[in-house]
C-alpha cells in the first residue's frame, strides 16, 4: 500500500495555491517551527533519520550540522535540476504542491540560520517554474517570506534561478558553479560546500524531496517519522516508475516496500504475455537488477546495496522480455557520453569510447574481446575523476555486460554468422 505522508494532498486541484495549501494545514508547521531554536530543529531532522532524496543517500541533519560556526552569510540551494533519466517525482510535488516545498525551505533556512535560498530549475520544466514563481509571490505577499517572518525576526529571501539543461548541474558543486555565472563544471572536494560553497560561502545543497519532508518530521515529530521504513532507511519515499508496466507514474511508500509488490501491485504488473527480464530500481546510473534479483529486491538503501544496486533517484525503470539490453546500454552510454562536462579525462574520454563499443555491437560491427574491454574502461573509470559522472556510466556498463552477457554474445555472433554469409554469397 501506498503511504502518502507528502503527497497526501496531490489529487487536490487548489491545493498548489497559497489558499488551498493552508486549507490542509498549510504554514502551520512554520509557525511551529519558528518558536523552537535553530539547534533543535537541527536535531530533530538529524534524529528522523532522514537522508537525501536526490540520490546520494546522505544523512540530511548530519550535513546541516557540518556549517561552521563563523558568523559567515549561509546559503541554502534546493536542487530542482532533476536530470537524472527515469526521474520525475521532482517536477510533480513543484507542480503539485509548491507551497510545500516554499515552505519546507523557510523552516530548514531558519534551522540552519541562513537568510537567502535558490531553487534550482531545469530549464525544461517551464510549468514548473512559473507555478514556483506564482507561490513564491503568494509567499511573499502573506509574509511568510521576506522581512521578519511571521513577526519572529527571521528574515529570509528567496528565488528561482534556471539552469540550462545540464545533467552535470544536479551534481552540487556543478550547480554551485552554474549558479555563480561561471561554466556548469563540479569543483574539487574538498572543500565542501558546507564549508566553502555558494559564494565560497557555507552552503547546504538539498534535493525537492528532501526539503519537502522537513514539514511533516517538524509537524509531526522525529519519533513518528523515523518508525516509517526501516531502521537504517527512514520515513516515505517517492518513486517514479515507467517502463513496461500498465500504470507508470508516482508512487510513495515506506522505505523497504518489496519491489515486486510496487510492479504487480501498484503499477498493475506488466503487459500482457511479458515476462519481467530486468529492472533499474535508481536511475539510469543503478547498476541493473535481473529478474531473479527483483525478487529479493526491497526499496531501501541496504537492500538495493547488498544486492549489487543503489536506490539512488528512485527512478525504477522497468523492462520486459521483448526489450534488447544491448539497445537499452547503448542509450543510457549515449546519454553519458553527451551529459559528460569533459573537465575529467576518465569520464571525457570514457564516455566516449563506452558509448562508441555498445553502439558498434548494437549496429553488427562489435567483436567478443570488446565485453572484455568495457569492463576494462568502465574499472578505469570509476573513482578517477572530480563528481561521480564517470561512475555513473561505468557501473551500469559493468552490470549489464556481467548480468545478460549471453544477450551481448548473442548479438555478436549473430551479425557474424550474418556478415560471413554475405560474404560466401559475394
Amino acid at each position: 500500500m501506498e503511504h502518502k505522508l507528502l503527497t497526501e494532498h496531490y489529487n487536490k486541484d487548489n491545493y498548489k495555491s497559497l489558499e488551498g495549501y493552508k486549507q490542509c494545514g498549510g504554514y502551520e508547521t512554520l509557525k511551529l517551527a519558528l518558536n523552537k531554536q535553530p539547534k533543535e530543529l537541527v536535531e530533530m531532522v538529524k534524529a528522523s533519520g532522514l537522508r537525501g532524496r536526490g540520490g546520494a543517500g546522505f544523512p540530511t541533519g548530519v550535513k546541516w550540522s557540518f556549517l561552521p560556526d563563523n558568523n559567515e552569510p549561509r546559503y541554502l540551494l534546493c536542487n530542482a535540476d532533476e536530470g537524472e533519466p527515469g526521474t520525475f517525482k521532482d517536477r510533480m510535488m513543484m507542480e503539485k504542491a509548491p507551497h510545500q516545498l516554499i515552505e519546507g525551505m523557510i523552516i530548514s533556512a531558519f534551522a540552519i540560520q541562513s537568510h537567502k535560498s535558490y531553487i534550482y530549475i531545469r530549464g525544461e520544466y517551464t510549468d514548473s517554474i512559473s507555478i514556483i514563481e506564482q507561490a513564491l509571490k503568494e509567499a511573499y505577499k502573506q509574509g511568510y517570506l521576506g522581512k521578519n517572518i511571521l513577526n519572529s525576526g527571521f528574515d529570509h529571501e528567496m528565488d528561482i534561478y534556471v539552469g540550462a539543461g545540464a545533467y552535470i548541474c544536479g551534481e552540487e558543486t556543478g550547480m554551485i558553479s552554474s549558479l555563480e555565472g561561471k561554466k556548469g563544471q563540479p569543483k574539487l572536494k574538498p572543500p565542501y560546500p558546507a564549508v566553502k560553497g555558494y559564494l565560497e560561502k557555507p552552503t547546504v545543497v538539498n534535493n525537492v524531496e528532501t526539503l519537502a519532508a522537513v514539514v511533516p518530521i517538524v509537524r509531526d515529530g522525529a519519533e513518528k517519522y523515523k518508525a516509517i521504513g526501516t531502521e537504517r532507511s527512514a520515513g516515505t519515499k517517492i518513486f517514479s516508475v515507467s517502463g513496461n508496466v500498465v500504470k507508470p507514474g508516482n508512487y510513495e511508500v515506506p522505505l523497504g516496500y518489496p519491489l515486486m509488490d510496487m510492479i504487480n501491485k501498484l503499477c498493475g504488473g506488466l503487459p500482457p504475455g511479458r515476462k519481467l527480464k530486468a529492472c533499474i530500481p535508481g536511475g539510469s546510473s543503478a547498476p541493473v537488477l535481473t529478474a531473479e534479483e527483483c525478487e529479493k529486491a526491497c526499496l531501501d538503501y541496504e537492500n538495493l546495496m547488498d544486492l549489487g544496486s543503489m536506490l539512488g533517484s528512485g527512478a525504477i525503470i522497468v523492462i520486459d522480455d521483448s526489450n534488447s539490453m544491448v539497445d537499452i546500454l547503448s542509450v543510457i552510454m549515449h546519454f553519458y557520453h553527451h551529459e559528460s562536462c569533459g573537465q575529467c579525462t576518465p569520464c571525457r574520454e570514457g564516455t566516449g569510447w563506452l558509448d562508441q563499443i555498445v553502439k558498434n555491437i548494437l549496429h553488427g560491427k562489435g567483436r567478443l574481446q570488446d565485453l572484455d574491454l568495457i569492463q576494462n574502461i568502465s574499472q578505469h573509470m570509476m573513482g578517477k575523476t572530480i563528481c561521480a559522472l564517470s561512475d555513473a556510466a561505468a557501473l551500469p556498463a559493468i552490470s549489464f555486460v556481467t548480468k545478460f552477457k549471453n544477450e551481448f554474445i548473442d548479438y555478436i555472433q549473430q551479425n557474424k554468422i550474418s556478415s560471413d554469409n554475405l560474404n560466401q554469397v559475394v
